[in-house]
């Protein structure tokens, strides 16, 4: 099998494990796809609260097809036993395949390694891929294996002088925009906002999209004191380690929030949703991240620029 289509396939398998985000928690979504004479034989993801994993889903559904076919999974397969299932690095082992190919090295140290290890002791080959998309999809898990926190996704909705309020009544980005943010806000865990937009705004952070309202994210408040009902607070941005299991985190405070979250280095990816028209005034502002500022900043890296409508999506990722 040559190195691109090996390549192809782990990208397919990534796409694929999206399905199981965020509803896979405390485990992380992962993607599997069996292919045997260049055809999918069989194919999973994680399942809602985890079990089954992708690779048990896709070997019960292959079926006796998985002999001899090769196996391409986002996350090396866990080498740990579980009351909940069996270790997919047994099942694959005992599978008959011809061949595995992971995507991303396991951190956790349960696994770390070890699956692979018997995988390779049960005589079938493994090839381990340091794939860009694969660890894009885990990028949650790796961040809280890594740091102990979930992933932080800064999401702002900035005027053409990069300020918040639109005029009274209207909204400041357009109806494409927002539906590609509550898109967004249904791959999250958490959604958190600071006390002024909750006083101002009393915000639902819901995801209004057809068929995903069931993933609207838990709501967190940036806050000392106490959060409302059906809220949960965080006193600063430093505790974040304390939405444990969440994996993703969607920040969409106002100015102040957005700020404390940068000035201590937690934000990994900025969402800018840019309209075109200017607000004035003196209200709330980040002229720090206006397009031409950030262009020129050693901190951030634009990875997507795209338009919605009338506005524009600028997506950064720190270096």
């Amino acid at each position: 099998m040559s190195a691109d289509t090996d390549h192809r396939w782990l990208a397919a398998a990534a796409a694929l494990a999206a399905r199981g985000r965020p509803l896979s928690r405390p485990n992380p979504a992962v993607g599997a796809i069996l292919v045997r004479d260049g055809r999918i034989v069989g194919r999973g993801w994680t399942q809602a609260g985890g079990r089954p994993h992708a690779e048990a889903v896709a070997l019960a559904a292959a079926g006796q097809a998985a002999q001899g076919a090769t196996l391409y999974v986002t996350l090396e397969p866990c080498a740990h036993h579980s009351e909940r299932g069996p270790a997919c690095a047994d099942l694959v082992a005992a599978a008959g395949l011809s061949r595995v190919v992971v995507g991303c090295h396991d951190p956790d140290p349960r696994t770390a390694g070890a699956g692979i290890a018997r995988i390779t002791a049960a005589g079938t080959p493994v090839e381990l891929i340091d794939h860009p998309a694969c660890r894009a999809s885990l990028s949650g898990f790796l961040t809280r294996c890594a740091h102990g926190r979930p992933e932080v996704t800064l999401k702002l909705a900035l005027s053409a002088d990069c300020r918040f309020a639109p005029p009274q009544g209207q909204w400041l980005t357009g109806e494409i925009a927002r539906a590609h943010t509550h898109a967004w806000r249904a791959k999250m865990d958490a959604i958190l906002v600071g006390r002024g937009t909750l006083a101002a705004d009393n915000p639902r952070l819901d995801v209004r999209l057809p068929g995903l309202a069931d993933r609207s994210p838990q709501r967190w408040l940036l806050t000392r004191g106490t959060a409302p009902e059906g809220w949960h607070a965080l006193p600063s941005p430093q505790d974040i380690a304390m939405l444990s299991p969440a994996q993703y985190l969607m920040v969409e405070g106002g100015a102040q929030t957005a700020r404390a979250f940068l000035a201590a280095g937690l934000v990994d990816r900025m969402m800018l949703y840019r309209a075109p028209q200017t607000v004035g005034g003196d209200g709330a502002a980040l002229p720090e991240l206006a397009a031409d500022v950030l262009a020129g900043s050693d901190s951030w890296q634009l990875i997507d620029s795209r338009p919605l409508g009338n506005d524009r999506l600028d997506v950064y990722e720190r270096r």
